[in-house]
């Protein structure tokens, strides 16, 4: 189970720090793609649908080798969120540029993800970014409705305090939040800080989650949200509790 343990170069900057990222050299098979390039597709795209940025949010980690980034899009029709896009990108082919599609609840802010679109395997020396990035926000929009109703069917998933006691202790040897976290997230499922969450539901509990991954840092943070989507089958697949 894995301890509270943070890089401390691990940080949140803005747009104009990425641009200052200094990007690897190239080889004969792979082509890094510097970060700027990435966040800058995505926003391209989103201009091309006629959409535009509420704010934005990205971290650095690992000597600024990996990042992560949230785009939050202005809102549209749903009481409870606004829809946003997760970025990922790497200069030490630790992974490869992706895109998914996620929500913001507008009670919290609380960020919730659905499952990952690599942009491409790898970033090979042919890599055409832009076109790659508009090829995957077209099949996001779909996404998106498929998404959505499986956060709505959270809402009527309830559970009670024996069931979130072990979903909790399983998301820890899963590694989506250090074992230290266990009784945070519980306390937060317990006596939220919302009146919205309060109703024992799997809605309910997934915030308690989100809730406590605000003081992660980017590296950490990715992390427990790739991995909650997994345990709430958030990407379409089975639940694995």
């Amino acid at each position: 189970m894995p301890l509270c343990l943070a890089n401390p170069t691990d940080k949140y900057v803005d747009r104009s720090a990425l641009a200052l990222v200094p990007t690897p050299n190239p080889t004969s098979t792979w082509r890094p793609v510097p970060h700027i390039d990435v966040v800058d597709a995505v926003e391209n795209a989103i201009a091309n649908r006629g959409m535009t940025i509420e704010s934005e949010r990205f971290g650095l980690a690992r000597d600024q080798q990996k990042m992560f980034g949230v785009i939050t899009l202005a809102k549209q029709n749903n009481p409870e969120w606004t829809r946003c896009i997760g970025i990922r990108n790497s200069h030490d082919q630790s992974f490869a540029a992706g895109i998914c599609c996620g929500v913001s609840v507008l009670v919290c802010s609380n960020l919730c993800f659905g499952g990952e679109f690599v942009i491409k395997r790898r970033h090979t020396s042919g890599i055409d970014l832009f076109s790659m990035v508009e090829e995957t926000m077209d099949a996001m929009a779909d996404s998106y409705i498929s998404f959505e109703e499986r956060l709505l069917n959270l809402h009527d998933m309830a559970v009670d305090d024996d069931f979130a006691r072990i979903f909790i202790v399983k998301a820890a040897e899963y590694g989506a939040i250090p074992s230290c976290d266990i009784l945070a997230v519980f306390h937060e499922y317990l006596e939220p800080r919302h009146n919205e969450f309060r109703e024992r539901s799997m809605w309910s509990l997934m915030n308690a989650f989100t809730e406590i991954a605000h003081k992660y840092k980017p590296a950490r943070f990715d992390v427990c949200n790739r991995k909650l989507t997994r345990l709430f089958a958030l990407d379409g697949q089975p639940a694995l509790v």
